[in-house]
């Protein structure tokens, strides 16, 4: 597998950037791919099919003058921003028999992340809910998938030293919970992990093999996603 760190200067670009790299992969572009990447700036992203006004307070978005966008995966709305670890799994979906189902895929790929990650935090992992991974029933990782014909992309943020104080004000709460959230706002549901980013970096690469540099990315196609699809108000309002 391959390793990319690729962080880039917009929000709208990171999250045009999954979507080249998975289309790459599936026209042939090249194998298994980790891509690792930071925010820098606090935003919004809604799931694909999320209605916008059910699923963020755009009020206070406006006034606290956070942005927000659509990604093309499933799940539920976020907030990203400093101290959150993002990554983004290519995977041929050949390569495990179980990952011809989504629910498939998600369980194979977050057990062995959880493994990856138990020796560098205190508490037991535990892959909970939907697709998250938690420690005492409280939240730390929330994943969303993407599938096409040949490869799959499971993209996810882990949370090590977010700051919580503006999520009950920008996200109400969502319109499907998983049963362990037991109606908890996002300040008493959600954790941080208190590790540095490079021994979360350095367990998920190790747990996937990924230890061959990339040393290129479809930079051109990330623009123009960006432009046309991830910064368009058309797209992210639908």
């Amino acid at each position: 597998m391959r390793f990319l760190d690729l962080t880039l200067s917009s929000p709208a670009e990171q999250l045009a950037a999954d979507e080249a790299l998975l289309v790459d992969r599936e026209n042939g572009g090249g194998g298994p791919l980790l891509r690792i990447w930071e925010p820098a700036v606090r935003f919004v992203v809604l799931g694909y099919a999320n209605r916008a006004g059910r699923e963020v307070n755009l009020d206070s978005c406006r006034l606290h003058r956070i942005a927000v966008y659509r990604r093309t995966s499933g799940g539920g709305a976020v907030v990203q921003g400093p101290g959150c670890l993002n990554f983004s799994l290519i995977l041929p979906i050949d390569a495990d028999p179980r990952f011809a189902s989504a629910g498939g895929a998600n369980s194979v790929i977050m057990h062995r992340n959880a493994e990856a990650l138990q020796p560098i935090v205190r508490g037991r992992i535990e892959v909970s809910g939907f697709s998250d991974l938690s420690i005492a029933s409280r939240k730390f990782s929330g994943n969303a998938q993407r599938r096409l014909q040949s490869y799959l992309l499971f993209h996810g943020c882990v949370l090590l030293d977010f700051d919580f104080a503006l999520l009950d004000s920008l996200l109400p709460m969502p319109s499907r919970e998983p049963d362990y959230r037991r109606g908890r706002p996002h300040g008493d549901f959600l954790c941080n992990l208190h590790v540095s980013p490079g021994e979360v970096v350095s367990a998920l690469r190790k747990a996937w093999g990924a230890d061959v540099e990339e040393r290129t990315a479809p930079l051109e196609e990330i623009g123009r996603l960006a432009r046309e699809r991830y910064a368009d108000p058309s797209w992210t309002f639908k």
